[in-house]
């Protein structure tokens, strides 16, 4: 599957492995790349020297037939793709709102990522889900100039609006 990963083509699209089978996202509107962009910015502005923000260039292998690659992950700096990410991040398009609110929320629960956020940039929302013993548990919805306070992965006040200005 890897191999099949490894021979995609570089063409704006993503490319992952669900269950075995590919699982291809289009290339994403200009309100999505600046959604992941200052997402990414302002994470990095307080993620601590052990961890990292990456965007797009790594993937979470949990299964010998299943890759994934959120928009942005937070890891280890010797994350090797095989452990859960400490957080992973889904920036909400049309064309993948069903993708990433049913599938990839079902996935990174079953593979215990502890957070997943849903950025959504039409709505100037930011869903922050916490993975429990029963699964993901709602811990906020922001609006637009609502304004959260996280410790996890790190210590970050989160504000919708600013991070799609």
């Amino acid at each position: 599957m890897s191999q099949q990963l490894a021979e995609t083509p570089r063409d704006g699209r993503r490319y992952e492995i669900v269950a075995g089978r590919l699982l291809t996202t289009g290339a994403q509107p200009p309100a999505h790349h600046a959604a992941v962009t200052a997402l990414m910015i302002h994470l990095k502005t307080s993620c601590p020297p052990d961890l990292m923000v990456a965007v797009g260039s790594l993937a979470f292998r949990p299964t010998r037939d299943t890759t994934l690659r959120p928009d942005i992950l937070v890891c280890p700096r010797d994350y090797t793709g095989v452990d859960p990410p400490l957080l992973a991040v889904e920036v909400v398009s049309p064309s993948t709102r069903t993708t990433d609110v049913v599938l990839k929320r079902a996935l990174y629960e079953t593979h215990r990522i502890p957070s997943y956020w849903l950025l959504d940039p039409t709505h100037q929302e930011l869903t922050l889900l916490t993975l429990t013993p029963t699964g993901y548990t709602c811990q906020t919805v922001l609006q637009s100039e609502e304004t959260f306070h996280t410790t996890h992965p790190f210590p970050l006040t989160l504000t919708p609006s600013q991070l799609l200005g």
